[in-house]
């Protein structure tokens, strides 16, 4: 082996919030375009096949899996938005400071379930 220093390797790092809201981020942007197109897709593709299709998508979107699908959108939806803000404001040069990066960490995570409960309460109860 060459003596040369190597990166180090990921088990040296000491894990905290910041690195949990980058994953987070990542992943939620991956389940909106793969899951989110399809539904997308599949919404479209049941309002030009007429009545009886939208129907049967309907009654899919509605079961408790379709609500949990929808729900699970609607969170990677609202965190990766309140990553993308706490990105922005990184961007910017601010809140690079240890507790103030790991205090926006835990707000971002924490704004996406809660926007999420919001926006559910608001369509389930009005």
């Amino acid at each position: 082996m060459a003596d040369r220093p190597l990166s180090p390797h990921l088990g040296i790092w000491k894990w905290g919030p910041h690195m949990m809201v980058s994953i987070l981020h990542r992943v939620t942007g991956d389940g909106m375009a793969i899951v989110g197109l399809g539904v997308l897709l599949w919404w479209l593709g049941a309002l030009a096949g007429g009545e009886e299709s939208y129907a049967a998508f309907y009654d899919h979107a509605s079961a408790w899996y379709g609500i949990a699908v929808l729900i699970g959108l609607t969170w990677a939806f609202f965190n990766h938005a309140s990553s993308g803000i706490r990105h922005f404001v990184l961007d910017l040069g601010a809140g690079y400071e240890l507790d103030t990066n790991r205090a926006f960490s835990w707000v971002s995570m924490a704004s996406g379930v809660i926007l999420s409960v919001i926006f559910w309460a608001a369509i389930l109860l009005l």
